[in-house]
């Protein structure tokens, strides 16, 4: 039986599982920023916090499930109906197409030619073969695809159980065992960034984890539209994510049913399914990713500590992220009046986009280091959140930029008129010294 863990609306956001880091972006920034341009609204990003954490520099190249999830952020889904999702090692398959009964499941059977070839047609057969019996349409799909060997296979279609129309797509994907991404892929998402109603992670028998998120296509609810999604990662590295909707499409069609057509117990089973294992040992191994990039998990929870020390005094600190990344953190402080956000990304070697964060209306200081101020919409939906930033960069390009925000959430609406960190304070924190160590 599988071993499970369940979290749901009473949950505090900062739980995590046993399965790495939480929050729907969020494995995989480089897929992320590929699929947005198609998926559009799915992942109703934070313009202004995307910039803040530095994707237009995509140095650690990884999803932020803050972001989606699945952004998401990850959450989880890894792109829309229709996205393309980028696979983040070149290389370039070779082989004659197969069927989909042919694929081979045989785990990391790369070495054969013909185990390579998977096409469009065999993934939408195969997505179709393995839901329940009901009416499909508006099929599409990619295989492992010589011409862009970076696009990883993915399948979608309009599947009617007979109780209206909801669209599902699965995505496959190879990441590292027991890395980071495969981490985080089976996190639950972090509710400051990520609502949804229930997250519940499974062991399967075989080693395989599986999490199974039931959130919303938009995080501040604008529609009712309904996004489930299982992400499954097994001990050889295959990365699975189905996602499903109750509508005929993520964004611009009409809810169709109350919920998505799969139960949360069908969505773990299609993404088990062996099909897809071989259909990812199809897709052309890096040989470089060997190993972990160096990236301590202390250097998270140092960066998590130097922030909480920066708090000013009379705000107190009353949440906090419950992951350590190395470059992105947050605590939630109180001082009396309402709950408040504040976030930092810290990051090196950003010199060469200092002309794209820092223009009109930025200051130079003495010792050469830029600093830049905003204040501006929360842009993630709740009502009347406001987000006010200060963004700095020293003559090194080593960038802190921090953020706070006049709610406990961006999701949800303000608890106060403004930030509890003025813009004085935001900018103290962001200048400390302290960051360098």
């Amino acid at each position: 039986m599988p071993v499970e863990r369940q979290y749901n609306d009473n949950d505090n956001g900062s739980k995590s599982n046993s399965g790495g880091e939480n929050s729907h972006d969020d494995a995989f920034e480089v897929r992320l920023s590929a699929a947005l341009h198609d998926a559009g609204d799915t992942f109703d990003a934070d313009r202004g916090a995307l910039v803040a954490g530095g994707t237009v520099r995509g140095r650690r190249l990884r999803l932020r499930r803050r972001t989606t999830v699945l952004g998401g952020a990850a959450g989880v889904a890894l792109a829309g109906v229709g996205g393309a999702l980028l696979v983040p090692w070149g290389g370039s398959p070779s082989g004659r197409p197969q069927s989909p009964s042919s694929v081979s499941t045989t785990p990391h059977a790369t070495s054969s030619p013909t185990a390579r070839a998977v096409t469009s047609d065999d993934m939408i057969g195969m997505l179709e073969k393995l839901l329940p019996e009901g009416k499909f349409g508006k099929a599409e799909g990619r295989g492992v695809d010589v011409s862009e060997p970076l696009v990883a296979p993915y399948a979608q279609v309009v599947f009617d159980d007979g109780h209206g129309p909801g669209a599902v797509s699965v995505a496959v994907n190879r990441v590292l065992p027991g890395g980071s991404d495969a981490r985080q892929a089976v996190r639950c998402p972090d509710k400051v960034y990520t609502p949804y109603d229930s997250c519940r992670t499974s062991h399967l028998p075989d080693a395989s984890v599986v999490t199974v998120v039931k959130g919303y296509e938009y995080p501040d609810k604008r529609v009712d539209t309904k996004l489930w999604t299982a992400n499954l990662v097994t001990p050889d590295g295959h990365h699975v994510s189905v996602s499903e909707w109750n509508a005929a499409a993520e964004k611009d069609a009409p809810v169709s049913r109350d919920e998505p057509p799969l139960s949360a117990a069908q969505l773990t089973k299609l993404a088990a399914a062996e099909e897809w294992r071989g259909v990812v040992d199809a897709i052309p191994e890096d040989p470089r990713q060997t190993q972990e990039p160096s990236m301590p998990q202390e250097d998270g929870k140092a960066i998590r500590g130097t922030l909480a020390s920066l708090v000013p005094k009379g705000l107190k600190v009353v949440a906090h992220a419950s992951d350590d990344d190395e470059q992105f953190t947050y605590v939630v402080v109180d001082d009396g009046k309402g709950r408040s956000l504040v976030q930092v990304n810290v990051q090196p070697d950003m010199s060469d986009v200092a002309d794209q964060l820092f223009g009109a209306g930025s200051e130079t200081l003495a010792d050469g280091t830029r600093v830049a101020e905003r204040k501006q919409p929360g842009e993630k939906g709740g009502a009347g959140v406001v987000m006010w930033t200060v963004d700095t960069l020293r003559t090194d390009g080593f960038r802190v930029v921090v953020s706070a925000f006049n709610s406990g959430s961006q999701q949800t609406a303000a608890t106060r008129t403004a930030p509890a960190p003025t813009m004085k304070q935001l900018r103290a924190i962001a200048l400390s010294p302290k960051w360098r160590s």
